[in-house]
Formats: C-alpha cells, sequence, structure tokens
C-alpha cells in the first residue's frame, strides 16, 4: 500500500499578492487611522506635520524659523535642525490637511520596509507566500503603541529607524549598494540629533571608517544649511538647542527615558542627577556590550535593535513614539528560524525566541503608561501600581535590553546566508 504524499497548494501569483498585501496592511493600518485621523479633535490632529510644515512655511515667507510657533491651542515652536526645515518645504506646498493624510501614508509605508528590512530571513522562508507573509507581521506592528502614537502626532521616527536600520543592515540593500556605510545615520543626524548615538558605537568597536562617514555626512549637511539658512542656524545652534523647555515638560508620562522615570518619581536636585549618571553609565556600558556582540555575531538587526534602545534609555528626552525601535527589536528577537514543535533542524531553546518576542510585543501593545494616569487620578487607590504603570516603557525598554541579552545566550545563530534584496 503506497502512502499518498501531501498535497501541497500552489501560492498565489505575485501580481494578486502583493494587492492583496496592500489590502491587508491597509486594512491593520485603518484603527490607529480612524482614531487619530477622522475621529480625533482638530485642534489635536496632527501636530507634529503641523510643526514641520509651518518650518516650511516660515522658509518660503522669510520668517524666523524658531521664533514661529503653530496655532493655539498647541503653540508648538520647531525644535529640529534647519535642515529638517529644507526637508519640510513640500509640506508647504500642499494643503495642511493633504500633508496630514500623505504623511501617514509613508508612516505605514515606512513601517512596512522596517518589517522588510529587519525580518527578512524570517519572511524569506515563506516561499511563494512572501508578500503575504510579509503583511501578515507588519500588521501588528501598526498596532504597538509607539507606532500608533507617531500616527497620532505625526511624528518622523518611522523615518530616522529605517534610515538607520537600511545603513547598518548586513548585507547591504541593493539600494545602498553604491552608498558609503554612513551616510543615512549621517543624514537622520542631520535631521534629528538621537541617532548621534550610532557614532558612538562605531567609535566604541573602533569602526573609525563609518564613523567618520556619518560625521562628515552630518557636518557637510549642517555646513551646507548654514550657508543657505545663516540666520536660522545661529538661532539653533546658538539658543533653541540649548533651550529643553522647547520640547515640553520633561517630567511628563510621555517621557520614557530613564531621567523622565527620575524626574517623575525622585530623587530631586543634585543627587537624582548623580543617579541619573549612574543608571546612564551602568545601561550604556551593558547596552554598548550587547551590541558589539551583536555586531561580532553579524547580527547586524539585534545591532541596531540594541542601540535603538539606548538612543530611547539614554536620552535625557524619549517621548513614547520615540520607541519606534520596538519593532526591530522583535525581530532581533525573533531572529531568522523561529522554533518549530517537531523540527529536527530547530532545537528546544529556540522557543526561548518566541517567547522573547511575545513579551515584548505583548508589552507595547498595551497602552500602559496612560494607564498609570488613570490610576493616579483616583487619590483613594494606592499610588505604587500607578507609578509602575505610568513608567512602563522605561521598564519595557530596559526588559528588551535583557531579553535581546537572554537570547545570545545560546549559539542560535542560523547559518544560512542572508539573501541580498534590492
Amino acid at each position: 500500500m503506497t502512502s499518498t504524499p501531501p498535497v501541497r497548494r500552489r501560492p498565489l501569483p505575485a501580481r494578486v499578492q502583493w494587492p492583496l498585501a496592500v489590502v491587508v496592511i491597509a486594512l491593520a493600518a485603518l484603527p490607529a487611522v480612524l482614531r487619530y485621523m477622522v475621529f480625533w479633535p482638530l485642534d489635536q490632529w496632527q501636530v507634529d506635520v503641523e510643526v514641520y510644515r509651518e518650518a516650511g512655511v516660515s522658509i518660503l515667507t522669510g520668517r524666523p524659523i524658531y521664533a514661529a510657533m503653530t496655532e493655539a491651542p498647541q503653540l508648538l515652536p520647531f525644535t529640529y535642525p534647519p535642515f529638517a526645515a529644507l526637508l519640510a518645504i513640500p509640506l508647504a506646498w500642499v494643503p495642511f490637511g493633504v500633508a496630514g493624510w500623505l504623511w501617514t501614508a509613508a508612516q505605514v509605508a515606512a513601517t512596512t520596509a522596517i518589517v522588510w528590512y529587519a525580518g527578512w530571513r524570517l519572511i524569506s522562508r515563506a516561499g511563494g507566500w512572501v508578500p503575504l507573509a510579509l503583511a501578515a507581521l507588519v500588521a501588528p506592528m501598526l498596532w504597538l503603541h509607539p507606532v500608533s502614537d507617531g500616527i497620532r502626532f505625526g511624528q518622523v521616527n518611522a523615518f530616522m529607524v529605517l534610515a538607520c536600520l537600511m545603513d547598518l543592515r548586513r548585507p547591504r540593500p541593493g539600494l545602498l549598494r553604491h552608498v558609503p556605510p554612513g551616510v543615512l545615520v549621517g543624514l537622520a543626524m542631520s535631521i534629528k540629533l538621537t541617532p548621534g548615538v550610532f557614532v558612538v558605537h562605531y567609535l566604541v568597536n573602533r569602526r573609525w571608517r563609518e564613523a567618520a562617514t556619518a560625521v562628515g555626512t552630518a557636518v557637510g549637511v549642517t555646513l551646507g544649511s548654514w550657508v543657505l539658512l545663516p540666520e536660522a542656524s545661529f538661532a539653533f545652534w546658538g539658543g533653541a538647542l540649548q533651550d529643553p523647555a522647547r520640547l515640553g515638560p520633561n517630567f511628563g508620562t510621555s517621557n520614557q527615558s530613564i531621567r523622565g522615570f527620575l524626574l517623575r518619581v525622585g530623587p530631586d536636585g543634585l543627587l537624582g542627577t548623580a543617579l541619573w549618571l549612574v543608571l546612564v553609565a551602568v545601561v550604556g556600558v551593558f547596552g554598548s556590550r550587547l551590541a558589539r556582540r551583536m555586531w561580532l555575531r553579524d547580527d547586524s538587526v539585534g545591532e541596531v535593535a540594541v542601540v535603538g534602545l539606548l538612543a530611547c534609555l539614554l536620552s535625557p528626552v524619549a517621548w513614547i513614539h520615540h520607541f519606534h525601535w520596538v519593532v526591530v527589536v522583535i525581530f532581533a528577537l525573533l531572529g531568522a528560524q523561529p522554533w518549530r514543535r517537531g523540527d529536527p533542524a530547530a532545537p528546544w531553546w529556540r522557543s526561548r525566541r518566541l517567547v522573547a518576542a511575545g513579551v515584548v510585543t505583548a508589552w507595547f501593545l498595551m497602552r500602559m503608561p496612560w494607564w498609570g494616569i488613570s490610576w493616579l487620578n483616583h487619590p483613594d487607590w494606592p499610588e505604587l501600581p500607578g507609578r509602575i504603570l505610568q513608567n512602563a516603557d522605561v521598564a519595557g525598554g530596559l526588559v528588551a535590553l535583557g531579553l535581546l541579552w537572554w537570547v545570545t545566550r545560546e549559539n542560535d545563530a542560523d547559518p544560512d546566508p542572508e539573501p541580498l534584496r534590492p
């Protein structure tokens, strides 16, 4: 008696799968889009896109970039370097409503690209079902609290994460085949200063060429912006950069850095500053050693994940939407080959990757900092649970660092080479 071989279902043609994948991603984005683009109060609608757009308007109309504010009730100033204001000029060419919708679509596309580059070694195992596998993995990423908060405000973090990931990822994306490593990090630094933590990572590991390329790119772009916008450059580098009040209340719940945590729970004054510096040193040393381990293991996705988390935790100010790096963290934890029951090539301890990625995903799907605020608004309830919830993303970043260390304790590197993709 002969056994009947299992019937393998042929995948749908790519010309069908890709449009279907776009529909799945659009439907996955729908909850955040409806909440923050359709039903959100107009006076809070895409407030950061409005900030960027007003900077572009300032350049076109000749008004001072760093003295202008958005309309009431927000009254928000532009807080980015002059190069970012130059990039914002196209936003001034279209109505604000159009700019907001286009920016949201671009954020969804950028997050999809992050999943593509961070998760390719996993996605590629889907064989002929790659487009739908990509869509299935993108969907929950759009529901993460930092990602949806980026959509809420119209933030720039998705693009910063994508630029740094593409710059460090190995093998290098085909789009950057002729672009020296470090250029995108340098451009990201010219828009927002926090990607400078990657230069520190380069220097710690004596990667002089990448560090020099990143710094040289940032300096060149900054000097070019100075030539085009001398008054704005003097205003930013000589004053606006040193004004922490321009960033908003640093002690607010949205600041989920270690410093934000200490500003909320104490101690105050010199003791608080000293404690912050000690914690920064401890977390920085641990994270730097972990990032170096990732680099030596040729795990470029894990390397980006660790350094991105350090950028959030060690920075004086890290708003919730800055934790867009969590998307990279989740795929760094999953690795290339998740554990599957019955797969002789995948030992039982590969399940730790699924557990670790599940913990981080579940953690950042929840909006715990705002649950903490709701708890603290009840004065008759015990304060400690509310404080713990209020600072959950700080803890989540530290937990994620610990889990990235945990999954590297076993020699579970995937021996298969990562295919180069266009």
